[in-house]
């Protein structure tokens, strides 16, 4: 009789929510080609953070491979670009391709936890680093760097490339220096901070399953 009680209870147990289909490997690639540029960029967001990145530029390079390394991220990167002319185009061409592979690995947003938070140091820099994949593009950026070229990148592209990123992820991203006077370690910092803030604004809330994380259903 115990048994038959048990058999019913678990027959008339509701079935729990399937699991998302996002605890699969959550792996994007995409091409971008112009007059100006040739990117490919390919990533997994459940990797291990390995990185390869060839862009042209060694210093996007080596934050690219912040992104990977602290973001658990696996990250390829290649790009050809017009690197004669200066390094713009090639900078916001890996940032644009970066922000729609992302947009791509986490399609409609479900059951991530959208939201990330963090404040990295660097020496004496500190960098705060908030985003959430709300749908709707926008970037607060108040980093206060010294000088104008960090090795041979200029330091205004550091902003390019996350308003790229933003607008093709379609995510909300505030930037903001806390303490900071060294370029290198400021712009280090705000990459380190941007990867763990995504790090955990992609991961997987079990407790919502497969749903959307808004009241409105939709991101």
């Amino acid at each position: 009789m115990n048994d038959q009680l048990r058999l019913m209870e678990i027959i008339d147990r509701p079935s729990l929510p399937p699991v998302n289909s996002v605890n699969q490997p959550r792996a994007a690639s995409v091409k971008r080609t112009t007059l100006e540029t040739d990117v490919n960029v390919s990533l997994n967001l459940d990797g291990s953070g390995t990185c390869k990145a060839a862009t042209g530029i060694p210093f996007l390079d080596h934050m690219l491979d912040q992104i990977a390394s602290h973001g658990l991220i696996d990250l390829d990167v290649q790009a050809i670009g017009d690197l004669a002319i200066d390094d713009h185009h090639t900078n916001e061409d890996v940032g644009i391709t970066l922000g729609q592979t992302l947009a791509k690995a986490i399609g409609d947003r479900s059951g991530i936890s959208r939201f990330g938070h963090f404040i990295a140091p660097l020496d004496e820099a500190l960098v705060e680093v908030v985003l959430d994949f709300s749908g709707r593009p926008h970037l607060s950026y108040n980093l206060q760097i010294p000088n104008q070229r960090i090795g041979n990148y200029d330091s205004e592209l550091v902003k390019e490339f996350f308003s790229a990123v933003v607008n093709h992820c379609q995510m909300t991203l505030h930037i903001r220096q806390l303490q900071g006077g060294n370029s290198h370690h400021i712009v280090e910092a705000a990459f380190k901070a941007f990867a763990r803030a995504l790090r955990m604004a992609v991961e997987i809330d079990p407790r919502r399953a497969s749903r959307i994380p808004s009241s409105k259903g939709v991101l």
